[in-house]
């Protein structure tokens, strides 16, 4: 008997891990590189969009900008029957809030909010900036076209907005529209407090900037290299869990690093051509993104953005030196390729709203005893739950076994002290919430 229900448990896991959703497939095929490309030119035409350029013009400038981009999220809303609600979120900015800030600027965002069927407050959101600079970040008068920094992400994430508007989702998406980027993430900022202020569940942040150069500094070419950062644990834990992780470990396995691996393990499901590359730090040596503000504020968050990139095309006044012509214009964005990249992003965003959410605790035992022991928190419309391992120099979930519908479960033969764990649930249509670490102990 016992041997039986081994086979069915194997059997069981087979199962869940093979299951694909055409739907998924269909999202990737509805992802159109040249709508990307008309948003991208459109949003070059408008000069420059620094945070502190010209707002009242209709056709020049930030103000314009943002106002183009809620109308197309307003235009997208209507082909579904007004199924998002697009909003501004303001924050006024003083002059001498830093260097860059060199008078009073009100920092706008634009949100685009398709609410949840079944959990309306829990939010997983993609960003892309409206803001542009040239190399002086104080200038707000000269030609900035930002091309791929970062219209591309910007046109990616109105486009994501079209495509997943034509589904129902149990959990809420917000597309979204920062401002503020390169003077300082105030964008990124302003959203994060609101969502605290809101009492707002965030399931996480996709930031996507930069998604449109596929021919490196470096010299190499790659229209399938893609990277996701992520921070290794929140900025936010206690020195209570800081303490715990040096006798049970954790130290790559916080919230922002589980949702990298749900991208990393979606792709390899969805879009196996594709390569993403889990890179282990916040973003890139000495740099900052706008999932950064989310992080601070306790949100997990990453950075999906393209592997190789050019810095004759970043934040760069547009000229011709030595040779080489330096400015971040149209004619170096690859539109099939930002086409890919809003595909991973549209992927994810639906995987995780249809979705049930994470065990709230999950809870570790087995000390000094061959087997592995677990309990967690049930979840209301999880049909199940899988139990992840992996060695400890693994950066992404290796083994899985999906145990059905139970809160606890003992893996023989599995000694704690050679892997690390983490549990999932799993919905009644096959999607899975992100991993949960071990947040408690069980002797």
């Amino acid at each position: 008997m016992k041997k039986l229900l081994l086979i069915g448990l194997l059997t069981s896991s087979f199962v869940m891990s093979a299951q694909t959703d055409q739907r998924i497939y269909d999202i990737i095929n509805a992802v159109s590189a040249e709508r990307i490309e008309n948003d991208i030119t459109k949003l070059t035409n408008f000069g420059t969009r620094h945070t502190l350029s010209d707002t009242v013009s209709q056709t020049r400038g930030i103000g314009a900008a943002r106002r183009w981009i809620k109308s197309e999220f307003e235009k997208t809303s209507s082909a579904c029957n007004g199924c998002l609600n697009v909003i501004y979120q303001k924050d006024l900015i003083k002059k001498g809030a830093n260097d860059r800030i060199v008078k009073d600027v009100e920092v706008v965002n634009v949100l685009a909010i398709q609410k949840g069927t079944t959990y309306p407050n829990r939010y997983i959101i993609m960003s892309g900036d409206i803001d542009s600079r040239v190399s002086d970040p104080t200038n707000y008068t000269d030609e900035s076209p930002g091309a791929n920094d970062n219209a591309s992400g910007m046109a990616g994430t109105i486009e994501a907005a079209r495509v997943l508007s034509k589904y129902k989702f149990e959990n809420s998406i917000i597309y979204m529209g920062l401002s503020g980027e390169e003077q300082g993430l105030f964008g990124g900022g302003g959203v994060a407090q609101y969502a605290k202020d809101q009492g707002w569940e965030v399931i996480g942040i996709f930031n996507n900037d930069m998604i449109g150069n596929i021919t490196g500094v470096d010299g190499i070419v790659s229209n399938v290299d893609f990277r996701i950062f992520s921070e290794p644990v929140p900025p936010t834990e206690t020195e209570e869990q800081r303490k715990a992780r040096r006798f049970y470990g954790g130290e790559v396995d916080g919230i922002s690093r589980q949702l990298a691996r749900y991208v990393h393990k979606n792709v390899k499901q969805y879009m196996p051509e594709m390569n993403p590359m889990m890179i282990y730090r916040l973003d890139r040596f000495g740099r900052g993104g706008h999932h950064r503000p989310f992080n601070d504020a306790g949100f997990p968050g990453i950075r999906i953005m393209e592997a190789h990139e050019n810095y004759t095309q970043q934040h760069q006044d547009i000229r011709v030196e030595d040779g080489i012509a330096y400015g971040d214009v149209l004619e170096h964005v690859n539109f099939k390729y930002a086409a890919k990249l809003t595909a991973v992003n549209a992927i994810n965003l639906a995987s995780l709203a249809w979705a049930p959410p994470s065990p709230t605790t999950v809870k570790i035992g087995g000390i000094v005893q061959p087997a592995a022991k677990f309990q967690w928190s049930k979840v209301d419309g999880a049909k199940g739950y899988k139990i992840y391992w992996r060695d400890t120099t693994s950066p992404t979930w290796d083994n899985s076994r999906y145990v059905g519908d139970i809160t606890e479960f003992t893996l023989e033969g599995i000694v704690i002290d050679n892997f690390f764990f983490g549990v999932s649930a799993v919905g009644e249509n096959g999607f899975e919430s992100p991993v949960v670490f071990p947040n408690g102990i069980f002797r």
